[in-house]
């Protein structure tokens, strides 16, 4: 096995340097096994394309004037072809903090799980989550294909691979899907940082988003992260700088001298839509795969919260996050204490402080692609975005009842960010055509003339402005399906006859991925509650994204600060009868209505 020896511990900021990379063969066996330009307030802008030029403001005592190295820095140097494969390239760059080795099959990259640059800062919805060092290292490294193969069947990253990485990014970084593992847009919802990441369940640090920031340090004309099926993404233009063109639907194509790879995106899918190439997929997400390590219980949203800032030691032992609560201040600092022990201190909004104390498991969880029951108060080993239900801010409890998950089922959607609005009790949902708690006539359904129900509401606030209609349905605990999402509609408007049309602007649904309205039609038996929510609005919605982008999930967070008042109106309809219709004999009788 081919190794670059680096080491594999970060330097601080006030004294990080670079080593030159240097080359050495070892007789092993061959084993398989966009930031504004504004550096005291980096943001991505998702609206422009941002220059190449640009450097991000942590990066800026890395470098001299005009972005020239500063003394100590070098750039990488020269690597022959045939001495070291060339994905290694941009990992190199990244050096000491990031490690490569290749056997004839994979390049294999090993780092720590914390970037170079700043974390946190900037996220509005918070499931207080940490960045905490992870062991991305020997057996649980990752792993890029060095020579990718077109898959015969090209997967699609939309609604799938909600779990675990996609992509790794040059400085080591894993790259998620664009989507959170409840199939909402991450960039949409505040969910990401400056940098376009997060802490996901495990405590690890990732993306979500293109890192376009990285393009100013691997250099123009190079990738800034490889895909996990072996494919190169590049950044806003291709590798020579001219504009790209004849892009397919996983934003990739193949040009001549460099063949097929993705390209970055300030807009969904950000980075690689799909896997071009050949991946094995299991339990919702590409396999193997590193698991991230996490000492604590599994953590839970924190409404109203915003992280402003968050430092961390030079040897990355001490860590303090400071956010507020409703303009309240507060924060965590934690810090390792040695052998696997980390010590948080909570200091909450409410004034109060607790300590725990936190011990890792050996072993740091199972190896690559193995999905093992889980104990009861044990997060999830793999990097994921889950979370239990809503709990007040604090530290988590030191052993959450909770029962094991089934590893042969998908990755739960967790209702831990599920928006409750503002709901007074005046405002009234109504329908002509089925009483709140009644049976969905099957002319709405996908079993009849899939017509829209006729509804009327009364009782809005003053100051109401525009109101917004969504349908969805909870199908298990945390997964939501929409089926009808529309906005803008005038203050004058208090009612909507069946098979409305032209009032209001459109959404998606979750059912075929289209504009309007999609009835209900379940695949199983058994009666299913469909809720229709009416929203009185203090101002229109502004939403500057195509309609068939917008989302329940986008909706509402485009809306949630205008919500004055809402009303709800719950139906059931139950498909038993006409599945066995249409063949499925085995149909269990009818019971308690599916929620």
């Amino acid at each position: 096995m081919f190794k670059l020896p680096f080491s594999t511990g970060r330097v601080g900021d006030q004294c990080r340097s670079w080593a030159f990379l240097a080359i050495t063969l070892l007789a092993e066996p061959a084993v398989a096994h966009n930031l504004t330009g504004d550096p005291a307030n980096p943001h991505y802008d998702w609206s422009v394309q941002p220059p190449l030029t640009v450097t991000p403001g942590w990066f800026l005592a890395q470098t001299g004037p005009a972005g020239n190295p500063a003394p100590g820095v070098l750039n990488t140097p020269p690597i022959s072809a045939g001495q070291v494969p060339p994905q290694s390239e941009v990992f190199a760059v990244f050096a000491p903090r990031v490690m490569v080795r290749w056997d004839n099959q994979y390049l294999y990259i090993e780092d720590n799980g914390l970037p170079a640059h700043g974390m946190m800062t900037g996220i509005t919805a918070w499931q207080q989550q940490v960045p905490l060092p992870q062991p991305y290292t020997g057996d649980n490294a990752w792993r890029l294909p060095l020579n990718p193969v077109p898959a015969q069947h090209p997967l699609s990253i939309r609604g799938r691979f909600l779990r675990g990485a996609i992509a790794i990014a040059a400085n080591g970084i894993p790259i998620f899907n664009p989507q959170n593992n409840r199939g909402e847009i991450s960039a949409d919802i505040g969910e990401l940082d400056q940098w376009g990441g997060h802490c996901g369940r495990g405590d690890d640090y990732h993306y979500h988003a293109a890192p376009l920031h990285l393009q100013s340090l691997v250099g123009p004309g190079r990738p800034i992260a490889y895909a996990l099926d072996g494919y190169a993404i590049y950044g806003l233009t291709e590798p020579d700088g001219s504009p790209l063109t004849g892009l397919d639907a996983f934003h990739g194509h193949a040009t001549t001298g460099v063949g097929y790879h993705y390209h970055a995106s300030t807009k969904y899918p950000f980075v690689n839509g799909g896997f071009h190439g050949e991946v094995v997929e299991r339990n919702g997400q590409v396999d193997p795969q590193p698991r991230a390590r996490s000492v604590r219980p599994a953590t839970f949203p924190l409404p109203g919260a915003s992280i402003t800032d968050l430092t961390v030691s030079p040897d990355e032992q001490t860590f303090a996050l400071r956010y507020t609560v409703n303009g309240q201040p507060a924060s965590v600092n934690y810090a390792t204490t040695g052998n696997g022990t980390w010590r948080f201190q909570y200091n909450n909004a409410d004034g109060t402080t607790v300590t725990k104390t936190y011990q890792a498991r050996d072993g740091g969880g199972p190896p690559p692609g193995e999905q093992p029951r889980r104990r009861r108060a044990e997060p999830d080993s793999t990097p994921d975005d889950n979370g239990p239900p809503d709990r007040p801010n604090g530290p988590p409890p030191d052993g959450d009842a909770r029962p094991p998950r089934d590893p042969a089922r998908p990755a739960r959607r967790a209702a831990t960010t599920e928006f409750t609005p503002p709901r007074t009790g005046h405002l009234v949902l109504h329908s002509s055509a089925v009483t709140n708690g009644g049976a969905l006539p099957v002319e709405f359904t996908g079993d009849g003339a899939a017509a829209t129900l006729p509804l009327d509401w009364s009782g809005e606030p003053a100051g109401t402005k525009s109101f917004a209609v969504i349908m969805h349905h909870i199908p298990g605990p945390g997964d939501v399906k929409w089926y009808w999402t529309l906005y803008n509609l005038p203050a004058s408007v208090h009612d909507l006859p069946k098979n409305v049309r032209g009032i209001g602007t459109l959404g998606n649904n979750s059912v075929n991925d289209e504009v309007g309205y999609a009835p209900p039609h379940s695949k199983g038996p058994g009666p299913k509650i469909y809720r229709l929510t009416v929203y009185a609005l203090s101002a229109p919605v502004t939403i500057n994204r195509p309609a068939e982008e917008i989302s329940r999930a986008v909706l509402l967070a485009a809306m949630r600060t205008n919500i004055l008042d809402s009303a709800e109106l719950r139906v059931i309809y139950d498909r038993t009868a006409a599945i066995r219709r249409q063949g499925g004999a085995d149909a269990p009788p009818s019971g308690e209505p599916n929620q």
